[in-house]
């Protein structure tokens, strides 16, 4: 059974705490949550607008166990390099935004981190993962004990749970469903992939880069760096051998930028876990847990084109504003694609970003004066280069219909 850590928060006064794994989620409530109506309505044909993101039906070498009668009713996969795939499957509550999200996380994890010291070419860990049967589980509901599901083979990742880029969860930062996703898919790619030393046998594929974070756990435990107040959460850890796994996921979730809006616990991340708050505090507090990320093997910025949900609308930014809460997250990411029919715009950022338009009217906006950028159009593709340094970059645009600069707003020039 999953462990959340919150749980422990509850339970703390009786000294009662749940099982937990590797897949532990500290800090994941457990609670009412508002679920969407199943997806198709209960029947078994997929829309082809689901299928065009690339979910299907459940296959049959996996459907005997994650059968229609639990709710499994689609399925999405990362393929891996030795012809095998890394499966996910979803329950009927799950929304198709949540699925393509979570395929996408896995695959930034998963994307060669050019010049690093582990990651050059990640296609040993996808392998090891295939080989080694990962499989991520998209379950209705909330981790409270109530969904059958989570007693099967796989690494739970709840409704509940999942945050969409543009989604109001998202927007509103709102701890009370926070996004466990990244965690709970490191999870995954930790055990079955990167490998977890102090077992039987070691079936990853980086013991050298295990051995670094293990060497970082081991230290921030000892110095009260992570883990803090919670010294029967981590004899649970230490018990099934999980420490390590778990350090890795509040370090992960405070480099992308996960903990930076929450005001409950101002100073500190993953509800009190970790020391640090935010990417720049990792440095100061955990410098062992900063040389991990320091071109080892995860990446700087989330290589993934965001879908932005289709009921944002407004203006999403990908860069870093202290009034807006989600953009401690949001200004990590490098590509968006708009979805729905919202006149909805996005503020760029730094790093050179891809930006799709939807159906509705689109703006991008930048920081600086027109004068400063120049624009080139070709083949439905426009691109807008900023002329100034570590300000707006170069971005490529499409189906955008309008450029905002601090000076003036133009429309988008065609090929």
């Amino acid at each position: 059974m999953k462990f959340t850590y919150l749980n422990y928060l509850l339970l703390s006064a009786s000294s009662v705490l749940m099982g937990c794994n590797s897949g532990s989620s500290p800090g994941t409530p457990n609670g009412e949550v508002t679920l969407p109506a199943p997806s198709n309505g209960g029947q078994s044909a997929l829309s082809e607008e689901t299928r065009a993101l690339g979910i299907s039906e459940v296959p049959a070498t996996l459907s005997s166990t994650y059968t229609s009668a639990l709710n499994f009713n689609r399925y999405a996969k990362v393929d891996t390099p030795n012809g095998g795939a890394i499966h996910i499957v979803a329950q009927n509550q799950i929304t198709d935004n949540q699925i393509v999200r979570a395929r996408s996380i896995l695959e930034h994890f998963l994307a060669p981190l050019p010049s690093s010291e582990y990651g050059i070419d990640k296609a040993n860990v996808a392998n090891k993962m295939s080989d080694n049967g990962a499989i991520l589980l998209l379950l209705n509901g909330v981790d409270d004990g109530t969904n059958q599901a989570s007693e099967l083979d796989g690494q739970p990742l709840y409704y509940g749970e999942m945050q969409v880029e543009g989604h109001p969860w998202y927007v509103n930062q709102n701890y009370e469903h926070r996004d466990a996703s990244y965690e709970e898919i490191l999870h995954l790619v930790h055990d079955y992939g990167i490998g977890v030393d102090q077992s039987e046998r070691f079936i990853g594929a980086l013991p050298s880069f295990q051995a670094e974070i293990r060497a970082a756990q081991v230290e921030a435990l000892s110095s009260n760096l992570w883990g803090m107040g919670a010294s029967d959460w981590i004899t649970e850890l230490r018990a099934e051998n999980s420490l390590s796994q778990e350090y890795l996921a509040s370090l992960i979730d405070v480099y992308y930028g996960l903990w930076g809006a929450n005001t409950e616990f101002p100073t500190t991340g993953m509800y009190d876990l970790y020391v640090a708050k935010v990417r720049d505090d990792i440095a100061v507090e955990d410098p062992l847990g900063a040389e991990l990320m320091n071109n080892k093997f995860f990446a700087p910025y989330l290589t993934y084109n965001a879908r932005i949900d289709e009921s944002f609308e407004g203006d999403f930014s990908l860069r870093f504003n202290a009034s807006t809460p989600y953009s401690h997250h949001s200004q990590y990411l490098k590509d968006v694609t708009l979805t729905g029919s919202n006149n909805s715009n996005v503020i760029v950022n730094q790093l050179n970003n891809d930006v799709t338009g939807n159906e509705g009217e689109n703006t991008v906006i930048f920081s600086g004066p027109s004068s400063e950028y120049q624009l080139s159009s070709e083949n439905g593709t426009l691109t807008v280069t900023d002329l100034q340094d570590n300000r707006d970059g170069t971005n490529t645009l499409v189906s955008i219909e309008k450029l905002q600069f601090i000076d003036t707003t133009l429309d988008a020039p065609s090929s």
